[in-house]
């Protein structure tokens, strides 16, 4: 809490735990965001009981579209379109899963999510390189949530690029390689220790990421955060 002229201003945390896979639990002060919860079975990993007013879909692959394990939800975002959910500000941007427009997996969603003057970009399955017409609609992002495992997903040198062209504050690795996931279905992904050596960023590993707007100062050096999962 910072005291400016005999009024107090609290500083508003925002609170992101890793559920795996590419799901996130993304705490605000109005309401809490889960980004593509997932099928156990499917991917191999347990996933825990959670509770969240939103939910994000990237797609409707089992991997990414299990909102039936979350409780609590009013509202489900599931493709492109601009959102606005108990003071949160959600854009949805069709992109690919894969790099022939869709042929081969169907489309894929990218959400930027803004909340407590923070702006989160969750890339969900995308399956190629951003273009400059797509980074400069989506804008400035605080926080960038990137596919690196390959296969499925952009790889960890597109992911390199692709972190290299929005130019976030903090990076978080997402869908790749961990050991129990279902081999049948991942075991073409890459873990994420190639995508941290491709990028070559200072990296922090974390329980959870907690982080206010005032955490950020102008042209810091982009981090990669890694976070445990839950």
């Amino acid at each position: 809490m910072i005291r400016i002229s005999g009024f107090a201003r609290v500083q508003i945390l925002m609170d992101i735990t890793y559920l795996g896979h590419s799901s996130f639990k993304i705490k605000t002060k109005t309401a809490t965001i889960i980004t593509d919860p997932f099928d156990s079975q499917m991917v191999g990993l347990g996933y825990p009981g959670i509770e969240g007013e939103i939910v994000t879909v990237s797609h409707k692959h089992a991997d990414h579209s299990a909102s039936g394990k979350v409780s609590g939800v009013k509202k489900i975002v599931e493709g492109p379109g601009e959102y606005e959910i108990s003071s949160i500000s959600i854009i949805g941007y069709q992109s690919f899963h894969d790099g022939k427009k869709g042929e081969e997996r169907g489309k894929n969603t990218i959400y930027v999510i803004e909340a407590e003057g923070l702006r989160i970009a969750h890339l969900g399955d995308l399956g190629h390189p951003i273009s400059d017409d797509l980074a400069s609609e989506m804008g400035s992002i605080d926080i960038l949530m990137v596919p690196v495992g390959g296969f499925y997903t952009i790889g960890p040198r597109e992911a390199t690029e692709v972190c290299s062209k929005i130019d976030p504050y903090f990076i978080i690795p997402m869908h790749y390689k961990v050991p129990g996931m279902n081999e049948k279905e991942f075991a073409g992904l890459e873990p994420k220790e190639t995508f941290l050596k491709e990028v070559g960023l200072t990296v922090e590993i974390l329980p959870k990421l907690l982080v206010k707007k005032e955490d950020i100062i102008d042209n810091q050096s982009t981090k990669v955060i890694v976070l445990e999962k839950k």
